[in-house]
């Protein structure tokens, strides 16, 4: 597989074009694939940068990182961490999110990251550095828990 071409923005540098790819693949995987539906325009796009990972022309990942204060009082966030089916079990995963730690590091320097993880990817977040914080709990019907990486 090709390397992806990956490219960080703010909303307000989001293109009409790139902001319909977001929302087409995080509907496709969140609300149709995993049958939840729940309204994923939550106003927080807004503030968020967004990490967007193109295969050719084709948008195939994504993650939304939010400064502390948004999602958490104390902690930045990843979240919307979404693959295409296509880029599945290369590794993908696995590179968007180092790229998404990464970014926050840049963004807001000296911030630890919390993430809300479905529970089942718990040991995928942990070989990132993530480290369990909490129970579990139900989030739109899919069990998910609290992850902290610190720097």
């Amino acid at each position: 597989m090709k390397d992806l071409r990956y490219e960080l923005k703010s909303f307000n540098e989001l293109t009409k074009e790139s902001l319909y790819q977001i929302m087409v693949l995080r509907q496709e995987v969140f609300i149709v694939e995993q049958d939840c539906p729940y309204l994923d325009a939550d106003s927080k796009d807004l503030n968020a940068h967004h990490l967007l990972g193109y295969l050719d022309q084709e948008l195939v990942c994504y993650t939304r990182l939010l400064d502390k204060g948004i999602s958490y009082a104390d902690y930045c966030s990843i979240g919307r961490v979404v693959n295409a089916t296509s880029i599945r079990g290369q590794g993908k995963g696995k590179e968007l999110m180092q790229k998404s730690i990464d970014a926050c590091k840049l963004l807001y320097p000296n911030t630890p990251i919390k993430i809300s993880a479905q529970s089942y990817l718990q040991k995928f977040y942990e070989s990132l550095g993530f480290i369990a914080t909490g129970e579990m709990y139900l989030e739109d019907n899919i069990p998910h828990m609290g992850m902290v990486i610190k720097f």
